[in-house]
């Protein structure tokens, strides 16, 4: 809360009623200026995401082995390293798009869920490699901030004024 609060006070919209930024996970709204600790966030993110997928890696190595263990027959074994690949490749390309558009909130998105939750190693890999370019949602927010940013002061320069500071039609100022 604080880091929005400061960010936004640097960038001078706190106080003016302006649009403020949208924080993202992990950066809070450092993106909008890149201060505040934002690039050891950035390193900070890959590295934990690459250590985690390289966990979650090992962890589906030993249930691998489990099932090797147990004899299932290697027709089972191949659905389920199919299943893995398929499930990441997915989680990784909705996980790639979240990155530049909002989603549309579909049907079709929640069906997608539960694929990308067993997919999860996919979300995790596109998490790292998003990190090397901005932080993961930057340029999507960036793009809406400017956009609101402008917005606000092309109404803002429109106005002619504080309509309560005006004098009336008859010349004479108002009474209190």
């Amino acid at each position: 809360m604080s880091d929005q609060t400061e960010n936004s006070n640097a960038h001078g919209q706190a106080g003016t009623g302006g649009p403020e930024p949208e924080p993202i996970r992990f950066f809070g709204t450092t993106w909008v200026g890149h201060d505040g600790g934002y690039g050891l966030r950035r390193a900070g993110l890959a590295a934990g995401s690459l250590i985690t997928a390289f966990a979650a890696a090992m962890v589906l190595r030993l249930s691998y082995q489990g099932l090797a263990i147990a004899e299932v027959g290697s027709f089972v074994n191949v659905i389920v390293v199919v299943m893995f690949a398929v499930c990441s490749a997915i989680a990784f390309r909705k996980t790639w798009e979240s990155f530049s558009r909002r989603p549309d909130g579909s049907r079709a998105e929640d069906a997608l869920r539960s694929l990308k939750m067993i997919g999860f190693i996919g979300s995790l890999i596109a998490y790292f490699l998003r990190c090397f370019f901005e932080a993961p949602g930057e340029k999507l927010r960036r793009a809406e901030y400017e956009t609101a940013l402008k917005q606000y002061e092309k109404r803002r320069s429109t106005r002619s004024g504080n309509p309560a500071g005006r004098r009336p039609k008859g010349g004479r100022p108002k009474r209190s």
